[in-house]
Parts: C-alpha cells; sequence; structure tokens
C-alpha cells in the first residue's frame, strides 16, 4: 500500500467515525424529545383528570333585559342588576354567565349552555331582569324580541321559568336557586282578552328555593335608584352572606318594612339542606 492509499485510506475512516458520531447525537436528541413529549402528554393528562374543563360546583345564569320595543321605557335598572348581581356572584364562586337584552334564541342558547355543565354536585343559581308575564298559570321570562298580541304568543316566544327548575331537576342539581325580578306590569296587557296580572305562583321542585320581587298576582313599580329594589336589598345582604335561605329572608323583610307592606317578596323553599352563598360555608 503506498502513502496515497494510505491516506486516503484514513480520511475514510475519519469521516466513518464523524458520521456515526453523528447519527449517534441525532438518536440521542430525538430520544430526548420524545422523552419530553411524553412527560408533558402525562402532565396534560393529569392536569385534565385534576381540572375536568368545564365542571364547577357553583354555577350561575344571569340575564338582564332592558331594550323592549313594545315597552314605554327601557329597563336600564334590569341590565345594571345583572351585572351588579353577576359581579357580586363571581366573587362568591360562582362561574356566571350573564346575557344582555337577549333575544329568545340566546335565552334558549344561555339554557342549553347551562344544562350542558350541570352535574349532581352543582348548585345552581338563575336570575332574570325584565318583563315576566303569567299565562296558563305559568310564569315565562320574556326575551327583548318577543311578539305578543294575545297570551298564547306568551307562551310560545317566552321562556317558561318552571321549564328551567325542570331541567335543573333533570340534570340532577344538587341545589336550585331563582331570583325573578319581573313583576312589572305588563306592556302587552291592554291586547289580551283576558286580565293578566303578575306572575304565577312558580311551583318549587325538590331542593329549591325561589325569590321573586313580588307576591303572585301583584306588580310593582321601578325605583329611581341605580338598581332595583329587589336586587339593591339581595346585593346588600349577599355582602353579609349566610345561608342563601337567610339572604333571601332578610331580603324579603327588609323591602317590606321599608314600603310599608306595598311590596313583599316571595320566597318559597323546599331546600333539605343549607346552600351558602360564601364558598367558606360550602
Amino acid at each position: 500500500m503506498n502513502l496515497r492509499q494510505l491516506d486516503i485510506s484514513r480520511r475514510s475512516i475519519a469521516v466513518a467515525a464523524a458520521l456515526i458520531g453523528t447519527v449517534s447525537l441525532a438518536i440521542g436528541a430525538h430520544a430526548a424529545l420524545n422523552m419530553r413529549a411524553l412527560d408533558a402528554a402525562k402532565a396534560v393528562s393529569t392536569d385534565q383528570v385534576a381540572n375536568p374543563v368545564g365542571h364547577t360546583s357553583r354555577l350561575a345564569l344571569v340575564i338582564g333585559n332592558g331594550h323592549y320595543p313594545d315597552a314605554s321605557a327601557p329597563l336600564t335598572q334590569s341590565i345594571n342588576d345583572a351585572r351588579a348581581l353577576s359581579s357580586s356572584l363571581r366573587k362568591n364562586g360562582f362561574d356566571v354567565d350573564m346575557v344582555e337584552d337577549a333575544s329568545k334564541d340566546d335565552m334558549v342558547r344561555a339554557v342549553n349552555r347551562l344544562k350542558s355543565r350541570i352535574k349532581r354536585d352543582t348548585t345552581v343559581l338563575l336570575f332574570f331582569g325584565g318583563y315576566g308575564v303569567q299565562a296558563g298559570r305559568e310564569s315565562y321570562m320574556l326575551p327583548v324580541d318577543a311578539v305578543i298580541w294575545k297570551e298564547s304568543d306568551v307562551r310560545r316566544q317566552g321562556v317558561s321559568i318552571e321549564g328551567v327548575l325542570e331541567m335543573m331537576k333533570e340534570q340532577g342539581a344538587k341545589a336550585k336557586l331563582v331570583v325573578v325580578d319581573a313583576s312589572r306590569r305588563n306592556p302587552y296587557e291592554r291586547r289580551f282578552r283576558s286580565y293578566s296580572h303578575g306572575l304565577a305562583p312558580i311551583g318549587t321542585p325538590d331542593n329549591a328555593l325561589i325569590l321573586s320581587s313580588a307576591s303572585p298576582g301583584k306588580v310593582v313599580d321601578d325605583g329611581k335608584g341605580e338598581y332595583s329594589t329587589l336586587v339593591g336589598e339581595l346585593l346588600s345582604n349577599l355582602k353579609a352572606q349566610g345561608t342563601a335561605e337567610s339572604v333571601f329572608n332578610k331580603t324579603r323583610v327588609a323591602i317590606s318594612r321599608a314600603s310599608e307592606g306595598d311590596q313583599v317578596p316571595s320566597v318559597s323553599s323546599s331546600l333539605l339542606e343549607d346552600v351558602h352563598f360564601d364558598q367558606a360555608g360550602g
């Protein structure tokens, strides 16, 4: 073997060694990346098990409707009420879905969103501020795009409060809380052949608590404050915290006394356990 051949052989060996080293590094880096990806996948999987997406034990649907075309003036308090109550509920650990000036489709979608998230251990709260009308001994929340010419239109255009409560029951909600600030004079009343005034008594399913701004069949006028009389007093009592039943009852008593009996909110309860607004109380 001459010197030139020996030199070529040495270079070939050096190149081969370099290639082997490069391949080894690539294999090592690929293995490291695979381990990192596996570790990341495990972390994500563990996080999803510990914190299931979309699940919480305290849910609230808050609807504030103020701009009705057939009403003589907007209900500005309803929007203020929805915003302030949403803020207060969030501070108390509720996951709040707030809807303003909702159409019928908006309200149906919001109820369906709520339905999809209710589990067996969920406490659920529904608030509605706006116009409510009774039809066929049932109370309906009216969307802002409701076209009402006769009482039967209420059943087609509105969303039944009892229907939402029944949905909560069917989904297995642990506790069902409802606040209805809708006992206003029916703006469609002159179109009805039969008399319609205030809301009908709202049926209370098992383990439910319902607060309405007036007794069944009664209407109340909006005050001049930033919030409605009901929500203003409710917000004050929520700050003091306590059980939901005590908060609702204190609100009813305070409004009744302040109005000298002109406005007496309705509270009905079938709660089988204490439900607290503050997270510390459960």
